[in-house]
């Protein structure tokens, strides 16, 4: 995709109008890293099309025409949390009459009720129970591992991490540990939000700040977990504090190489305390995703993630940096309890189908990114 205008020196054929793109461009056409200053610029370009041209060039240079998807089932054992987050919509105070809490029972039989052979994670996230202890979780993950034991599990954010290692008085390294022995596999990347102290002290005080969620994730880095990482966007965040996140992300990456996506979240404004805000654009989101890539450069993978996007963005942004669509979910109960109107679950013909409107060739893949091979009632992984 290109923007008209003038015509310029790169034998890429780089056309903007917007004149401080061009030193960006000539920085990502010769593969080098791109700094603060020219993040900034990125968000500010009135230029949207050109910055989703460099993207998408990063991402081609990187993905050639693939595009990632998975088949996955989302578990939300607990919506009751300490914390009261202001831009959360999915939490409830013990005692809330909208509080649930499943047993160990219950939630085996939720991964059952949307189990198919053809399922090959479980993605597993919750509040901040004052009353669980490790154990119930520890106990959820082993069980399964017990009944599903070829079905990967990626489970509890740092944030989770951390509150959970508090309460049992153990350190963070200790309960990874713990954690990795009842069979958690890799991390999901929530609880990030924007890492600016002055953001995340209107939007989530009760949450570890983002120096903590930075080192829980070193840690589990170090012990061998492959792990992802969002960014919340949308609220009370300048750019900024969007450069400074995803700067801070690049770092981390640079000293450990275990992120292996990342994953722009738009914020949904309905239900939570923040409703005032407006709901981000779709130009916005497909920016969004660009400029992720363009900062991001060792991330190996920018997800387009379209329960929060809608299937619609979601396309558009495999034109824009994004090289990965998520999965097919089944049920997913926290972006939908702040507004998300995208439906709960997508079957695999339709992510392929959306996929190749796109232009872009499918890959099943597993949580690793190893390539998923389907039989009629079987499936292989990749070595």
């Amino acid at each position: 995709m290109q923007s008209e205008t003038t015509a310029s020196p790169h034998p890429a054929a780089f056309r903007t109008h917007d004149p401080q793109l061009e030193h960006i461009a000539a920085k990502v056409l010769d593969g080098e890293r791109l700094g603060f200053n020219d993040g900034l610029v990125l968000y500010g370009s009135p230029d949207v099309l050109a910055v989703g041209w460099l993207a998408n060039r990063v991402r081609e240079r990187m993905h050639g025409d693939v595009t990632y998807f998975n088949v996955n089932r989302h578990i939300n054992p607990t919506n009751v949390c300490v914390a009261a987050c202001r831009l959360c919509a999915f939490g409830r105070k013990k005692g809330d009459a909208a509080g649930y809490t499943m047993a160990l029972e219950e939630a085996w039989e939720t991964a059952a009720t949307g189990y198919t052979e053809s399922v090959t994670e479980f993605h597993i996230v919750g509040g901040l129970h004052p009353d669980l202890p490790l154990e119930y979780f520890l106990d959820l993950v082993s069980g399964l591992k017990q009944r599903f034991p070829k079905v990967h599990i990626k489970a509890f954010t740092m944030v989770e991490v951390a509150y959970l290692a508090r309460r049992a008085k153990l350190s963070i390294e200790e309960t990874l540990k713990k954690m990795r022995s009842a069979g958690v596999d890799s991390m999901p990347g929530g609880g990030a939000e924007i890492f600016s102290a002055r953001v995340r002290s209107i939007i989530c005080d009760h949450k570890i700040d983002g120096e903590e969620w930075l080192e829980t994730a070193r840690i589990a880095h170090r012990l061998g977990f492959k792990t992802n990482a969002t960014m919340l966007y949308g609220h009370i965040e300048n750019d900024e504090d969007r450069v400074d996140h995803l700067l801070k992300l690049r770092a981390l990456q640079d000293e450990t190489g275990g992120f292996q996506t990342f994953i722009p979240l738009a914020f949904h404004p309905e239900n939570t305390a923040l409703d005032h805000l407006p709901v981000t654009t779709g130009l916005t989101d497909i920016r969004q995703v660009a400029v992720s890539r363009l900062l991001l450069d060792n991330f190996p993978h920018i997800k387009a993630y379209w329960q929060m996007l809608t299937a619609k963005i979601a396309q558009i942004a495999l034109r824009f940096g994004a090289d990965d669509l998520d999965g097919t979910v089944v049920e997913e109960k926290i972006y939908h309890d702040a507004g998300a109107t995208t439906p709960q679950g997508m079957t695999r013909k339709e992510l392929c189908r959306l996929i190749t409107e796109a232009g872009r060739i499918p890959v099943e893949r597993d949580t690793l990114y190893k390539a998923v091979t389907r039989t009629e009632d079987s499936f292989t992984v990749a070595v």
